[in-house]
């Protein structure tokens, strides 16, 4: 009388592979958007930006930083 298909139906149960492949690919596009983001606000820094954080850091004596930014600047 009732026909019931007793497969999981969705091509045979595979439906939940399609959504876990999405999901993979939505994850992957938003860490690459962020990773790219972040790279390119480092790429925007200038000499004298990088200058700045050696002598912050210690990394240069004042003397150093001042000769230095003098040849950035000529």
């Amino acid at each position: 009388m009732f026909n019931y298909d007793h497969t999981w139906g969705f091509m045979g149960g595979g439906m939940w592979l399609l959504w876990l492949i999405f999901i993979i690919v939505i994850f992957l596009l938003i860490k690459n958007f962020n990773t790219s983001s972040n790279s390119a606000s480092e790429q925007n820094e200038t000499a004298l930006d990088i200058l700045k954080k050696r002598y912050a850091k210690g990394e240069i004596t004042k003397e150093e930083f001042e000769e230095q930014k003098k040849t950035l600047h000529s």
